[in-house]
């Protein structure tokens, strides 16, 4: 949909559908989509974060040569002070370069309060609590893409932190288990999400990708065994739940595929099980296409290629610590690539058909 005869089509279109009299704001429609065409593009959304890091670095450094350090008590005003700045300065101008400036002022917030609340020898579980807390509510008040997204980050990266201080590894399945079915969750009930409130519309996007980078943040901590001890014969906890969401995933696939009849069905459910079964302690890899079947599904570019990114990476792993011979390594990658390209010249030539249709 690139001009206004398009959108009027479609805007017809609903009208007609069901012979239903539906009354539509025309303007604000129009309005609506030149701003979101005019926002900006992902590459400068993420200039936008490391333009902020390394300006807050910049400006922290000046600030503790001035002595600020040495001051609990200025560290924590100025801290919060940062914070509300970032928040309302971002909630009143909507531009790139005031993005950076809420940024720095923002990630600056968060790390005064951290340094002033450690030098006050305050619990890490309280601590993570706090960050959590004020980044719940910023996220409640801010309708900035990265400003949510960052908020999304420290709420996920505070509950890691309490999972990790406390020594309680095994609950990092229930924190993988938990983001695997509410990014499921976001990702296939989209349309209602967006329409409950008009808030929602804006903090979708943002909060989405980054529940998707807080559920790879998981997902590496459970495959590598050098940077928690989490009990190996627990793995499959994870592995089971996000196994559970691709099959349901896949559910939805077959009314886009339109695959009916219940062999067909349950051919590819007997199908797929057999190949996550080898999975089924490295849930990192089945994670890595949960997000990309989700991806696919929703036509979602950015997470999609974020999937195989990671479905790469964890499959690299993998395949380093076996312990196996180098012959019996390479006969496995083998037969998985054949058995994956089976699979893609299948769903290319469903897919072709359909078109065709």
């Amino acid at each position: 949909m690139r001009n206004k005869e398009e959108i009027k089509e479609l805007l017809d279109y609903f009208r007609t559908t069901e012979n239903n009299d539906i009354k539509l704001d025309e303007k604000a429609i129009y309005s609506a989509y030149q701003k979101n065409d005019n926002h900006q593009s992902l590459s400068i959304k993420i200039l936008s974060i490391f333009g902020g890091i390394l300006a807050s670095m910049a400006f922290l450094a000046a600030l503790f040569i001035t002595g600020i350090y040495d001051s609990t008590s200025g560290l924590l005003i100025f801290g919060t002070l940062s914070i509300i700045g970032g928040v309302f300065i971002n909630k009143i101008y909507n531009k790139t370069v005031i993005d950076t400036v809420s940024v720095s002022s923002y990630l600056i917030g968060f790390i005064l309060i951290g340094v002033g609340l450690s030098k006050m020898k305050m619990d890490p579980n309280t601590l993570s609590l706090v960050f959590i807390l004020i980044a719940a509510v910023s996220l409640a008040i801010v309708r900035s893409y990265i400003l949510a997204f960052i908020s999304v980050l420290i709420i996920c990266g505070g509950i890691l932190a309490l999972i990790i201080s406390n020594d309680h590894f095994d609950w990092a399945h229930l924190y993988t288990s938990c983001l695997a079915t509410i990014v499921t969750v976001l990702f296939l009930k989209e349309a209602k999400i967006i329409s409950t409130h008009p808030s929602f519309s804006k903090l979708y996007d943002p909060v989405r990708i980054g529940l998707v980078f807080s559920f790879l943040a998981g997902l590496v901590l459970l495959s590598k065994g050098d940077l928690i001890d989490v009990p190996g014969d627990h793995l499959w906890i994870s592995s089971i739940v996000i196994i559970l969401n691709i099959l349901y995933v896949l559910s939805q696939l077959f009314k886009i595929l339109n695959i009916s009849k219940p062999q067909q069905k349950a051919g590819i459910y007997i199908l797929s099980i057999v190949i996550l079964s080898p999975t089924i302690l490295s849930p990192a890899i089945s994670g890595a296409i949960l997000i990309i079947l989700l991806s696919f599904l929703v036509n979602y570019k950015t997470s999609l290629v974020i999937g195989i990114a990671a479905f790469i990476y964890f499959v690299a792993q993998y395949y380093y610590d076996l312990h196996f011979t180098l012959l019996t390594k390479s006969i496995i990658l083998f037969s998985s690539g054949i058995l994956f390209l089976g699979l893609y010249l299948l769903t290319h030539k469903k897919l072709t058909s359909n078109e065709k249709v």
